[in-house]
């Protein structure tokens, strides 16, 4: 299955990003930086089994879904930061959500046979729609269905245990 894949080590180097997104429902706003976002927190958060940062909202704009990624419902959250606080590892951002959000679809559903404005458009070559395999020893995983991303990703087997 071909996925969108984003080498979050190569974006990492970029000052800023020139890749370009063709998102069809709100061409003004660039996609590319939701994507980055979202594949680096996937990666990033911990997936507390308590989940604190969901209990915390009392707007209930927070939920752990089955995989254990977070979902933010945007028309809940006040940006009260109430999760941003009860986050014991400081994993989730402080920002705004604006009211018109960039989502990336994934362009995976397109009909067309062309690449996505995004793979072409980055001079880095750190996204691109690729038949992938999941790899840990390679740092790459999945992330939902259409996602793959190349980055370390935070494991509990990598913390030091206390002595």
């Amino acid at each position: 299955m071909k996925r969108l894949f984003i080498d979050l080590e190569i974006c990492a180097s970029c000052k800023e990003c020139k890749a370009a997104c063709d998102y069809f429902y709100h061409p003004h706003n660039n996609g590319i930086d939701n994507l980055r976002e979202f594949a680096t927190f996937s990666l990033l958060c911990r997936r507390c089994e308590e989940a604190p940062c969901v209990n915390s909202c009392y707007h209930n704009a927070l939920e752990k879904q089955p995989d254990g990624v977070l979902k933010r419902y945007a028309m809940r959250c006040t940006s009260c930061k109430t999760c941003t606080l009860a986050c014991p590892f400081g994993v989730i951002m402080p920002e705004f959500i604006p009211y018109i959000a960039s989502k990336c679809d994934y362009c995976i559903s397109k009909k067309e046979q062309k690449l996505p404005e995004c793979a072409t458009s980055c001079n880095h070559k750190a996204i691109m729609i690729k038949e992938i395999e999941e790899d840990p020893s390679k740092n790459i995983f999945f992330v939902g269905e259409s996602l793959a991303v190349r980055s370390r990703k935070w494991l509990k087997e990598d913390m030091p245990l206390k002595q």
